[in-house]
């Protein structure tokens, strides 16, 4: 079985890295090998002579086997902005065979392969292409991450509606309680299940918060599994 999941998110900062480091915990707790894919990240530090992002370290991390950094972040920027700009200051244009190459190596070892996009849906990555042309051409169905704060109902929605638009199978989504003083929790919950038309794949809850999510909606790897 080899396939894979594209998690997007509703912007930057929404929970993108703790879904797909929850969603490949819990792959491997039923016997599933399940590897980490960072195509592209902004925002990184230097360790022993090599740019390594935080985020692509915890995909790392959680799969439990050796992969080589370049396979699992082939497009690594120091400076935390927008990866079109980072990639045209440090002239090192973003190219799909290059990730394409890098994903299939990362799928060749794995059972399911978590994609991690960069950002938001339509994040430019050069002058003709965006996050979108990317989850296109790798073929993968779609998981929606939606950071649970203020103005989420908003941003899902819209996310959600050009992820359909776009042709892509969106699976449905999952929230991310970013903000542990959020309030009315539950109800911007609720109404997230209500307005949008693609399932609850689960919650996952902030540690830092006294907010109980209630009823708990634990992660549902079904759909993800038997996604083809």
């Amino acid at each position: 079985m080899k396939q894979g999941v594209f998690i997007t998110g509703t912007d930057t900062d929404c929970g993108k890295t703790v879904v797909s480091v929850a969603l490949i915990r819990a792959l491997r707790k039923q016997g599933i090998t399940a590897a980490g894919f960072k195509p592209v990240a902004a925002g990184a530090r230097w360790h022993d002579g090599e740019l390594r992002n935080d985020d692509s370290m915890a995909l790392i991390e959680a799969c439990g086997f050796d992969l080589p950094y370049q396979q699992v972040n082939p497009y690594c920027f120091e400076q935390p902005i927008a990866p079109h700009l980072a990639a045209r200051e440090t002239d090192q244009p973003i190219n799909m065979e290059t990730i394409r190459r890098a994903f299939t190596a990362v799928n060749a070892a794995a059972d399911i392969v978590v994609v991690e996009g960069a950002g938001g849906w339509r994040v430019p990555l050069g002058a003709n292409w965006d996050m979108q042309s990317l989850a296109q051409s790798l073929g993968l169905p779609v998981v929606l991450v939606v950071g649970l704060r203020l103005g989420c109902l908003n941003h899902a929605q819209l996310s959600e509606q050009v992820i359909l638009d776009s042709g892509v199978e969106l699976l449905g989504w999952i929230g991310s309680h970013v903000d542990p003083n959020m309030e009315r929790l539950n109800e911007n919950i609720a109404s997230l299940e209500a307005c949008l038309q693609t399932p609850c794949l689960g919650v996952i809850p902030n540690p830092r918060s006294n907010q109980e999510i209630s009823p708990a909606r634990p992660l549902n790897l079904g759909l993800l599994i038997n996604a083809k």
